[in-house]
């Protein structure tokens, strides 16, 4: 693995370059060109909404399994760094556990033959979020239901 290949979007863009899964979403610009992409530890703080010691700890953790230093010992993150924490943060607000992700960032790191493992795990993630909204749905047609009582029994704040 190369300096710049430093996640496991990296070994997932290296296993097929035209096909990228590591978002359902558009991607974002990156803040600078590849080459150029060098990013301290509090820029990433700035783009991601996550804290140093949250960054360092996913590291510490296999989250983020290797994160390049400069020559004084700094972190550097990369775009594809970027990337994967979009994806970690998108994991996150599924409900998947820690425990799972980093389940996942080693079956990434572990090439095409763990498509079959990260398949299920993901799917499984994707039952309970599914789950998770039927259940607010139903929340919310019971939320909806008292607010519209209190509007017609004319109780509205004015």
């Amino acid at each position: 693995m190369t300096v710049t290949q430093n996640t496991a979007v990296a070994i997932e863009a290296e296993e097929d370059p035209t096909h990228s899964d590591f978002c359902s979403a558009e991607p974002r610009r990156p803040p600078r060109p590849d080459g150029r992409d060098a990013y301290t530890i509090s820029e990433v703080v700035a783009f991601t909404g996550l804290t140093a010691h949250t960054l360092r700890w996913y590291e510490r953790i296999g989250l983020m399994p290797h994160v390049d230093r400069s020559h004084t010992g700094q972190r550097r993150y990369t775009n594809r760094d970027l990337e994967w924490l979009d994806l970690v943060g998108k994991l996150r607000l599924t409900g998947m556990p820690v425990a799972d992700m980093v389940r996942y960032a080693e079956l990434v790191r572990g090439g095409e033959e763990t498509y079959g493992e990260r398949y299920e795990l993901l799917a499984a993630t994707r039952r309970d979020v599914l789950e998770r909204m039927a259940q607010l749905r139903d929340t919310l047609a019971v939320l909806d239901r008292k607010i519209g009582f209190y509007a017609d029994a004319g109780h509205r704040p004015a």
